[in-house]
């Protein structure tokens, strides 16, 4: 049997930030949050500065470059602002998502085959200082093919509808949402662009996504965020990572 690749584990604190927020004050404090999610076996954190600036705050970004040892993924928008905001944190890398101020989280992928022209100039800049450019597209051939023309290195691709299906309890859908995940990280690997999967994922849906061996990490918040309530972020953030090598390992899912 050929051995599968490891897997990452990108771990999105926003969500610290949202209960922060809600009294505001200083805690919880997302960054703490990052340093615990590193010392639980976290190999990455990300975090989304928002425009409303609804949860991670400008100086949450500075604070986790330069408090956190783990490589910091910077979730924006292609905007001015936040282009001009990414070049003075200089993160690890930026993942470029699309946003919507009246949306309670990111509702889909960014539309990168009709907004090609619009990011080919924000991606090469980002990657003339050598901050790693992702983008969130949706499972479909023709956003992969898009982001691959684009020249950033990396895709990430939104398993949110394959939640929603599991939540629906469909078995058709939630196979259906499957499949197309699967043949567009299979298409993303052909092309020579390494390939990240998140949104919606859980304890009880990651792991067929984990098990393909194309997808080379995971980003995961809101459900961490909200199971850390239970069992505490560190436990949670072991236990999902234990449930992604237990599938790329082969072991029983």
């Amino acid at each position: 049997m050929t051995k599968k690749p490891p897997i990452r584990l990108g771990v999105n604190i926003d969500h610290v930030a949202t209960i922060r927020n809600a009294r505001g004050g200083a805690h919880p404090d997302p960054v703490r949050a990052a340093q615990l999610a590193a010392s639980a076996g976290a190999d990455g954190i990300t975090a989304h500065l928002r425009g409303d600036r609804r949860h991670i705050l400008d100086a949450d970004m500075q604070r986790l470059k330069d408090e956190i040892d783990l490589p910091l993924n910077f979730e924006m928008a292609a905007t001015a602002e936040m282009l001009k905001i990414c070049l003075e944190v200089a993160p690890h890398a930026a993942c470029i998502v699309p946003e919507n101020r009246a949306e309670r989280t990111t509702e889909g992928g960014l539309d990168v085959a009709g907004q090609h022209n619009y990011l080919a100039p924000i991606i090469r800049e980002l990657m003339d200082v050598g901050i790693r450019v992702s983008l969130f597209i949706d499972p479909e051939e023709h956003q992969v093919h898009a982001a691959k023309s684009t020249g950033a290195p990396v895709v990430e691709i939104h398993t949110g509808a394959y939640y929603e299906a599991a939540i629906a309890t469909q078995p058709k859908r939630i196979a259906a949402e499957f499949d197309k995940i699967k043949t567009s990280v299979e298409l993303a690997n052909s092309l020579g662009l390494e390939v990240h999967a998140g949104h919606g994922l859980t304890f009880h849906n990651v792991q067929p996504v984990a098990a393909l061996p194309e997808i080379v990490e995971l980003n995961i918040g809101h459900f961490l965020v909200g199971e850390s309530v239970f069992m505490g972020l560190g436990e949670a953030i072991k236990e999902m990572k234990k449930l992604m090598q237990d599938a790329r390992t082969g072991g029983h899912y």
